[in-house]
């Protein structure tokens, strides 16, 4: 079985580092290890319009920002197909025959569905596509029979939804569809990176994000107004380093390199770690290092996107040419699910010999 790689973002706005060690790093890591066949990176443009369909324009205007971000991260439309949802339209049909094969309850019951519609205040009005995306999700991970989907900590009961339909439809109907595995960041600090705030979540919405176009100075004047231990008030005081956010990012970012370079006096982010936690290290310290390790691995990022932006057709024709290939896959696997629920109509000689010896008895 060929080893294929399904994941992507919705278009929501410029990606932050949050979705950069949660997933784009990964993708850029695994794209390049040359262990899978196909990588399939999708801007998941219909499913932002389940709670955007008043806006478009933000949707298809935000496309853009992604795929920007996708490119200058490192992601090659040489070796990863690069595509719009939308512009696949077999998924909104396989989509449409896995909600035959899940409870209005058992949606209810996701935790990740259950957390999105309280922070957007739905409540009793939820879209009725919004409520529906973890089905839109199956239908996008099967469709491109993925093997390995690597997301965030925050999306396994999404994953874990799609291997309940998976197994549901291949129960039903025989064996059909590919069986997803979850990969999580290897480093713990990745799975869920604080806001700026300290809430445990980085949110656009929330304004406490560091987005990955962020210039140099936005960068530093973010970092250096980050939550810290708020009972860490003298330099003297012992400070925590668990849940602080300063300390989390330094666990998702800092290498043995930067402390060589910016920070000598510190062997490792352990020593740092020890110094901070029985006091005599400031804020402000920690805080400047913090930048300088945010800066260097940023800088790249944002030369890359500059370049990017001079030839907006290019990245234009990256993403109709991914799609075209997106689609060709999609209609092979719909294809194959539609003969293995017998309504291929038109396709299927044995189907039509059988309704013909029927009435001809």
């Amino acid at each position: 079985m060929e080893k294929i790689i399904l994941t992507g973002d919705r278009p929501t706005g410029r990606l932050h580092v949050g979705h950069y060690v949660g997933s784009l790093r990964r993708r850029v890591e695994l794209q390049e290890s040359g262990e899978y066949d196909k990588i399939f990176i999708m801007i998941a443009d219909a499913q932002a319009l389940t709670d955007n369909a008043d806006h478009p324009e933000k949707v298809r205007q935000n496309i853009m920002e992604v795929a920007l971000d996708y490119l200058s991260c490192g992601l090659d439309p040489a070796k990863s197909t690069l595509f719009i949802q939308s512009m696949v339209p077999e998924l909104t049909e396989l989509t449409f025959y896995y909600s035959n094969l899940v409870t209005v309850s058992r949606l209810q019951r996701n935790p990740t569905v259950k957390s999105e519609i309280k922070m957007r205040n739905f409540e009793a009005s939820i879209p009725v596509g919004f409520f529906t995306y973890p089905i839109s999700q199956a239908a996008d991970i099967t469709a491109f029979k993925a093997t390995t989907v690597p997301v965030g900590e925050d999306q396994m009961p999404m994953l874990e939804q799609c291997k309940e339909i998976v197994h549901k439809f291949n129960s039903v109907y025989g064996e059909t569809l590919v069986d997803p595995k979850i990969l999580l960041p290897d480093n713990k600090a990745c799975l869920r990176l604080p806001g700026i705030d300290g809430k445990a979540k980085m949110s656009k919405s929330l304004g406490n994000c560091i987005y990955l176009s962020d210039t140099e100075q936005e960068v530093k004047k973010k970092v250096m107004s980050m939550f810290t231990d708020p009972n860490h008030l003298r330099i003297e005081d012992p400070g925590q380093v668990e849940g602080n956010p300063v300390f989390i990012y330094l666990d998702a970012f800092s290498k043995q390199e930067h402390f060589d370079e910016f920070l000598p006096e510190y062997a490792n982010l352990q020593e740092l770690k020890d110094h901070y936690t029985r006091g005599g290290l400031g804020d402000v310290k920690v805080k400047k290092f913090l930048n300088k390790v945010l800066q260097a691995e940023l800088e790249p990022i944002r030369q890359r996107r500059k370049e990017w932006e001079k030839n907006i057709p290019a990245v234009y024709e990256i993403l109709r040419e991914g799609s075209i290939k997106a689609q060709a896959v999609a209609a092979e696997t719909l294809k194959e699910v539609k003969a293995a629920m017998r309504i291929n109509y038109f396709d299927n000689d044995d189907m039509i010999r059988e309704q013909e010896a029927k009435y001809q008895k």
